[in-house]
C-alpha cells in the first residue's frame, strides 16, 4: 500500500507555480483588454495646468491683442479657437478694448455654431432659432442654457489668452454649468 500512495504523489510547489502562472496569464489578458475599455470612458485634459490656451485663428496662429485690434473695429463679434478647440467669440467693446471674457459659439440646444448677427444685435442660432443676449443669456429657446465662458487675459507678449472660468456666472448668479 506504500508504493500505491508514493505514485499518487502531488508535489505541491509545482502546483502552486502552476497556478501562479494560469492566474498570471489571465491577469494579463484581462488587464491588456480592460485598461484601454476603461480609458475611453476618461475624458481627454483640456491640457495646459489650468494656465489657459492660446487664441488661434483659422490658420492655427496665435491672435496678438494689439493686432487683432488694429483690425477689428468697436462692437466686433469675431470667431477664434478657444478652449478644447471650440469656436469661442472674442468681443471688442464700445472703447475698442477687448472683453476679459470670450463666448462658447456653440449652441447649447442641439450643439451648432451660433454665428452673431450685427443688425439684431444678438446670436442668433440658424438651426432651431435659439437667441442670445450679447452676453450670451438666453433670449428665446429651445436654448435651456447660457452660452459657456471663458477667461480672456492677455500675456507678457500680448498673445491672447483663454483659460477656464470656473466661478459664478454673473449672467445667472449661479454655478457654471459646463464645469
Amino acid at each position: 500500500m506504500a508504493a500505491a500512495e508514493g505514485e499518487f504523489y502531488i508535489d505541491q510547489n509545482r502546483r502552486n507555480l502552476m497556478n501562479l502562472i494560469l492566474v498570471g496569464s489571465a491577469a494579463v489578458t484581462v488587464g491588456g483588454l480592460a485598461v484601454p475599455y476603461i480609458l475611453f470612458f476618461v475624458p481627454p485634459s483640456a491640457g495646459g495646468g489650468g494656465l489657459g490656451v492660446s487664441a488661434k485663428d483659422a490658420l492655427g496662429n496665435d491672435l496678438f491683442e494689439k493686432e487683432y485690434l488694429a483690425a477689428k473695429k468697436a462692437g466686433d463679434h469675431s470667431l477664434a479657437q478657444g478652449l478644447k478647440g471650440d469656436a469661442t467669440y472674442l468681443i471688442v467693446k464700445e472703447d475698442g478694448t477687448l472683453e476679459d471674457y470670450g463666448l462658447n459659439a456653440v449652441c447649447t440646444h442641439l450643439g451648432c455654431v451660433v454665428p452673431w448677427s450685427a443688425a439684431n444685435n444678438k446670436f442668433m442660432c440658424p438651426c432651431h432659432g435659439s437667441q442670445y443676449a450679447p452676453t450670451g443669456a438666453v433670449v428665446r429657446g429651445p436654448a435651456p442654457l447660457p452660452l459657456a465662458l471663458a477667461h480672456r487675459t492677455t500675456d507678457d507678449a500680448g498673445t491672447i489668452i483663454f483659460s477656464p472660468w470656473t466661478e459664478t456666472d454673473f449672467r445667472t448668479e449661479g454655478k457654471p454649468w459646463w464645469v
